[in-house]
């Protein structure tokens, strides 16, 4: 767990809210972003959820699914710097930029993010625009070789160079004169083709420092390399410890090695970060994951499985349906403040045991209480049990299962039959 520092006041807890990748990949438009924000307002905020993120592309007109379109024209100013497309965002019309759609978010009392690529438009590079605050043009910045394997939109900023730190600023000075509270970096946590990026991470937690705006920091894809836990924490609020995650039952298998590992460095500001909640309405506009318009794949029980690996292990959740569309069920998951006390003030996560198919896990939590998570992921029913020796008790604990919001009463064992892919949240006083 790292020492705290100033950007980690940003997100004392881990962040929660919506983004629109799961449901509208690249071509999200405006209306579809004020709809989930009210929906938001309106069902969640209460419970914790107050950030609402547009993902990639805001900046292309003729984005229309999750595939992306190389080489076409992007919304730029002067100054090298992307700009919502106004037939997506009409509010962004004569140089207003996201400052309306903010504005709005911020009315209903939530937070407003957006997504962007590391680094400079190529078409600014071959333009050689200006940069703002400074003689040095943007080809004169560019890491020309430094480009994203899967998006044609950018080149990588060399951070060697005069000018590379004017022009991150300058980026993030306008973001926070559109009010900006949420900046999703994409192509640095992990690029296929480079690793890590380092000096760009760098770069860009100067800017937002020097912006004068607290913006949580939000670093993807994944998976971010463990070695680098201590200088991810040092500059950034969340990174993906996942490449893009989907409702599929593997990549939730898989989950459960990934937050094993990155447990230990869980702190308050700096969040490992298992990616989006591919629930409800999905695909609605994306066709990633292998997957069309859909209400997710996951089984009942494996939503709860994922909701409850998330909570205990203190992920960020960001929410990728189309909420508008959410029935009891999936707000259910949403809204349950028993496992939302665990997920804002849990401490101390660790998996207690792994016997193949079997997952126990434990945290601390107020007042001396513990929590614990039985986890099946098997095929088959099988039997999870936890001894009060395991969890270091020596009198039986009351018991409460946070799911189904009952008390059990007092256990001298925790012994359960489970469902494949099943779980249980329990809370001992």
């Amino acid at each position: 767990m790292t020492t705290s520092v100033k950007h980690h006041l940003y997100a004392e807890t881990p962040p929660m809210g919506w983004n629109s990748w799961d449901c509208y990949g690249a071509s999200v438009r405006e209306d579809e972003v004020r709809g989930n924000a009210a929906y938001m307002a309106e069902h969640l905020k209460a419970f914790g959820w107050d950030y609402v993120v547009v993902d990639i592309q805001w900046y292309e007109p003729g984005a229309n699914s999750s595939q992306y379109r190389a080489f076409v024209p992007l919304e730029m100013d002067e100054y090298s710097r992307l700009l919502p497309a106004v037939n997506r965002f009409p509010s962004a019309a004569e140089g207003r930029g996201f400052k309306p759609l903010a504005d709005y978010v911020h009315s209903l009392g939530l937070k407003f993010g957006i997504h962007i690529m590391r680094g400079i438009p190529r078409q600014a590079v071959h333009a050689d625009t200006k940069l703002l605050g400074t003689a040095i043009t943007a080809r004169q910045i560019a890491h020309q070789n430094s480009i994203c394997p899967w998006n044609t939109d950018m080149y990588g900023v060399d951070a060697s160079k005069d000018g590379a730190q004017q022009y991150y600023n300058s980026l993030f000075d306008l973001y926070a004169s559109w009010g900006v509270d949420f900046v999703k970096v994409d192509d640095i946590a992990a690029s296929r083709l480079y690793g890590i990026h380092l000096e760009e991470i760098k770069l860009i937690h100067r800017a937002i420092e020097q912006s004068g705006r607290p913006m949580v920091l939000s670093l993807s894809p994944g998976p971010a390399p463990l070695e680098h836990a201590e200088a991810l924490a040092g500059h950034a609020n969340m990174w993906r410890m996942t490449d893009d995650y989907w409702d599929l039952w593997h990549l939730l298998h898989e989950m459960f090695e990934r937050c094993e590992k990155w447990a230990p460095h869980v702190g308050n500001g700096a969040w490992p970060d298992c990616d989006m909640l591919p629930l409800g309405h999905l695909g609605i506009r994306s066709v990633d994951g292998g997957g069309s318009d859909r209400w997710t794949r996951f089984t009942r029980d494996e939503q709860v499985t994922m909701m409850s690996l998330w909570a205990i292990f203190r992920s960020p959740l960001m929410f990728g349906g189309e909420m508008r569309d959410n029935d009891e069920w999936t707000l259910s998951l949403l809204t349950n403040e028993e496992v939302l006390a665990l997920h804002r003030d849990g401490r101390g996560a660790r998996q207690l045991y792994r016997e193949n198919e079997r997952i126990a896990w434990t945290a601390e939590g107020a007042e001396g209480s513990k929590y614990v998570a039985l986890f099946n992921v098997g095929e088959q029913p099988a039997t999870v049990a936890v001894t009060l020796g395991q969890l270091g008790l020596t009198a039986a604990p009351k018991v409460r299962s946070l799911w189904s919001r009952e008390d059990l009463g007092i256990r001298e064992e925790l012994t359960f039959q489970l469902p494949p892919h099943g779980s249980l949240l329990l809370k001992l006083t």
